[in-house]
């Protein structure tokens, strides 16, 4: 597996792991950040994991005090991560975590599914059919606490962003964006197709994990009823 380092600011930089996402990329991506995150760096502060690289954000103080003469803090990561991804395993697989969504499509929690259906040359049911049969990968979150960017999604109900984005879209709302699906964690605006939305929360920040996906989990989206919803509503409330 072949890498490169780009600065990102003055205390962080990127680690590139390709030019294309796929799940080989996606799993080399893990795989670094786990083994970064359980070294226990003392100039370490986080990695986070995209698409196809990992920024890893650094304490300047610290990397100063333990640069060489003449060495840059940024010279000294480039070189410390170097050693370290060198002895990593490619060949090791981590496990990945199977979460099941339920999800109610179209009506009031999916208004854009009929649009959806239209531009696909579907009808509603279908494009249900095909979402709920997909097997989901998070790539990474970001863009809102919690919001999972997830791939593999069926190019037979690929939909391009709206022209002109919501103000405000409900939590929880399942939404399609090119060949991508995601679920909005929280209400914000946003300019995806919206389908459906599932009673599940992805964000609850008072809990000891505050946000239900991360990167690399596997999804499963199952269509729930409208009273099924308000159920599994009202037993998380």
């Amino acid at each position: 597996m072949k890498w490169r380092f780009c600065p990102l600011g003055d205390q962080a930089l990127l680690i590139e792991l390709g030019d294309q996402i796929s799940s080989e990329t996606q799993q080399h991506i893990q795989m670094f950040s786990h083994f970064l995150e359980g070294q226990r760096l003392p100039w370490l502060k986080e990695c986070i994991p995209a698409y196809t690289n990992i920024a890893v954000f650094y304490d300047i103080w610290k990397v100063s005090q333990l640069c060489g003469k003449d060495q840059l803090p940024y010279e000294f990561v480039c070189a410390e991560l170097h050693e370290l991804l060198k002895s990593v395993d490619i060949q090791t697989h981590l496990s990945s975590r199977k979460i099941d969504i339920p999800v109610c499509y179209g009506g009031e929690f999916g208004p854009d599914l009929d649009e959806v259906a239209r531009l696909n040359h579907l009808t509603p049911d279908e494009v249900i059919t095909i979402h709920a049969a997909g097997d989901y990968l998070v790539h990474m979150i970001g863009f809102a606490p919690g919001f999972p960017f997830i791939g593999g999604m069926s190019e037979k109900i690929a939909a391009p962003r709206r022209k002109s984005p919501r103000l405000q879209i409900p939590a929880r709302t399942v939404g399609i964006a090119g060949m991508q699906t995601g679920v909005y964690p929280i209400e914000t605006p946003g300019g995806w197709q919206l389908i459906g939305r599932t009673p599940i929360e992805l964000f609850t920040p008072e809990g000891e994990m505050p946000t239900l996906l991360r990167a690399g989990d596997r999804i499963q989206f199952k269509p729930i009823s409208f009273e099924e919803y308000k159920q599994l509503e009202a037993e998380q409330s």
